[in-house]
């Protein structure tokens, strides 16, 4: 006969012993879309301990939805080599374009990432960040349902060497540094430059090359990149976004490794 108690007690054990084994990380990932989880895959890879935190119930980011809420998703040439790396199913549709099942896509990257050794938190919010000697030293959190419901309760704090902000176009993480401390980010103005229209091409490659240090301790990866250094939007072909994961893994592992 099952005991509810026990069903109670073992979802409650096993979590927060998951929770409190990651109060300390290498590095703490905000927002689980594609580029957030791939990067945890690649860290986890390299035995980097790494922890994603994500606002909804469900992972994915945009890649759940393809385009327009039909479940494929683009890739060119350098993410279909991700994708095979992942096992990830590919068609070719045309001399460099191809296309892949977008669920299959981002719950095999997730599945792998976790295997890898990442953990994924779901339904936390990144409330603020923590500051420690004018670095970024972790993230405060606190549960996506106070802050829907607009409650006043009081968030707990992790500490990371690093914090990655994938939070896509909103870019939660970076806009609050900004709006709480007096400082200068690393652009060239020296605050958040602003996402532009749409422009595949251009955005594609600058979500790569915009994947980098944007202050201390902070990196900035996938749709976030381009949101803060003022690049387009790229819609939905999604190998930059792989892409800038595993650029953003590589260069924090050198920075952990160095």
């Amino acid at each position: 006969m099952l005991d509810d108690t026990i069903i109670s007690k073992a979802i409650m054990d096993r979590y927060f012993k998951k929770l409190m084994e990651y109060t300390e990380m290498d590095v703490a990932i905000a927002g689980a879309g594609p580029a957030g989880i791939t990067a945890a895959y690649y860290l986890a890879k390299a035995e980097k301990k790494v922890a994603i935190f994500e606002r909804k119930l469900s992972i994915g980011g945009g890649m759940w939805g393809g385009g327009m809420m039909f479940n494929e998703i683009v890739v060119g040439e350098e993410g279909k080599r991700i994708l095979d790396e992942f096992g990830v199913r590919i068609e070719k549709y045309d001399e460099g374009y191809y296309t892949a099942d977008s669920v299959e896509a981002i719950t095999t990257i997730a599945s792998k990432a976790i295997k890898a050794g990442a953990r994924i938190f779901n339904l936390i919010s990144v409330e603020d960040i923590l500051i420690i000697d004018g670095k970024v030293g972790g993230l405060v959190l606190n549960w996506s349902a106070v802050e829907l419901a607009n409650l006043h309760v009081d968030p707990l704090t992790i500490k990371s060497k690093y914090v990655i902000e994938a939070t896509g176009h909103p870019l939660e993480v970076l806009s609050t540094l900004v709006r709480k401390n007096n400082i200068r980010l690393f652009t060239p103005s020296g605050g958040i430059e602003g996402e532009r229209s749409m422009h595949a091409d251009i955005g594609e490659r600058t979500v790569v090359e915009n994947t980098k240090e944007i202050y201390y301790n902070l990196y900035v990866a996938g749709m976030a990149a381009n949101a803060a250094f003022g690049a387009p939007r790229m819609g939905p072909i999604f190998g930059g976004m792989l892409q800038s994961g595993k650029r953003v893994a590589e260069l924090i592992i050198n920075r952990l490794e160095g």
